[in-house]
């Protein structure tokens, strides 16, 4: 019994030593950084440091930055009530022309462009047409080519044939002209609308343009008129002309139908 009592004496002796130094010594002084990355691990210190990159994208086509080209997160409640009764009353011209006097009228200038961009996101390309003509007998309406290419775009996209060469004589009256990006975005709606004829024609369009060419709608033709031989070894000449460092790859001559 004296021995376990001993050595349970002497235990706890040991113990709290320990413990009264643990509490008594001075730590040492800690360097701290400006910031608390270094306290984290090494792969969450990466994504600590990518905080700080720049997620924007750098490209854009020239069209003014600023609240006059809003995003969805900034469309206001009246735009929003405006979109819900168009798609409510499209079908119903009746409804649909007393909406418009009653409501798309009193729309602001910012409000009636953001439901305008709203209508192209959402494929209502026959409403977005109707809210352009609106815009178009405001007393502030001043002609744009941006609010025309992206309108051409979404009702070329569409297969709206029709309503595309409406726009684009609309576009050439107020003295205005398409980019490379909107000649694509039309050749290419003819050529699966199965119309080349009508393809050529805003390509013979694009060759009067005042702006350089560029090699997208070029290759556009070169695809789409494969079961037209003559008229692409027409593009192919002009091609090999305009961008003679440029190459074409020349499908097998079956494809043209020729054994």
């Amino acid at each position: 019994m004296a021995s376990r009592r001993c050595f349970t004496m002497l235990r706890r002796a040991r113990l709290s030593s320990v413990f009264l130094r643990h509490f008594t010594t001075t730590p040492n002084t800690i360097t701290h950084h400006s910031s608390s990355s270094l306290l984290l691990p090494p792969l969450l210190r990466v994504f600590d440091s990518a905080k700080t990159a720049s997620c924007f994208r750098h490209y854009h086509d020239g069209r003014p930055r600023g609240p006059l080209w809003r995003g969805k997160k900034l469309i206001g409640k009246e735009a929003l009530f405006v979109i819900q009764g168009l798609k409510r009353f499209k079908d119903d011209h009746d409804k649909l022309h007393k909406f418009i006097k009653n409501h798309v009228l009193r729309l602001l200038k910012l409000d009636l462009i953001a439901v305008l961009t709203e209508l192209e996101r959402q494929e209502e390309v026959s409403l977005a047409l109707t809210v352009f003509k609106v815009m178009q007998k405001q007393d502030w309406y001043i002609p744009d080519k941006y609010l025309y290419k992206d309108l051409i775009i979404a009702l070329a996209r569409a297969k709206k044939m029709d309503e595309v060469m409406e726009m684009w004589e609309s576009m050439k009256k107020e003295n205005l002209y398409p980019d490379s990006q909107t000649y694509t975005e039309v050749i290419r709606g003819f050529l699966k609308y199965g119309s080349p004829a009508d393809a050529m024609n805003v390509y013979e369009d694009m060759k009067n343009s005042p702006d350089p060419p560029e090699e997208l709608p070029f290759r556009i033709l070169l695809k789409g008129l494969l079961p037209h031989p003559l008229l692409r070894n027409k593009v192919k000449q002009d091609f090999e002309e305009i961008f003679p460092d440029s190459s074409i790859y020349d499908p097998p001559q079956e494809i043209f139908g020729v054994r």
